[in-house]
């Protein structure tokens, strides 16, 4: 059985609630174990977590979700782009799957919100590498 943690970013709640959910029904569909959920406040602050529960003896792989919606500026592109640097640098120096579910961002909130499939994906994602890498 696959040991996963998971990181959930709360802003843009009413999207990464549902992402959150759809994680956790890849999980048990997978036969995986969700062991520790960790809420941060958005996807900038999810390498921090993802770190500390990659560091764990008994997490396998880390899923993280969330949800980047863009807005007047190009605050969105800079969020998105310096959460994927650090997550896959804590893949890479943990040498553990930390998979990237979140969503956006250049996307609208509607468009967030059929992105929610995301967090399974994120999910499978783990599962597979966790299985696939020796």
């Amino acid at each position: 059985m696959v040991a996963l943690g998971l990181v959930v970013a709360r802003f843009n709640a009413s999207v990464t609630e549902e992402m959150e959910a759809s994680a956790r029904d890849a999980a048990q569909d997978r036969g995986a174990d969700v062991v520790e959920t960790v809420h941060v406040p958005g996807a900038y602050d999810a390498p921090l977590a993802a770190d500390r529960l990659a560091r764990r003896d008994d997490v396998d792989a880390v899923a993280v979700v969330g949800a980047i919606v863009t807005g007047d500026t190009n605050h969105d592109e800079v969020i998105g782009q310096a959460a994927a640097d650090a997550l896959t640098r804590v893949s890479l120096d943990r040498d553990k799957p930390v998979t990237f579910g979140v969503s956006g961002p250049g996307q609208s909130g509607a468009e967030a919100r059929d992105r929610v499939g995301k967090g399974a994906e994120a999910v499978d994602a783990a599962a597979d590498l966790t299985e696939a890498l020796p």
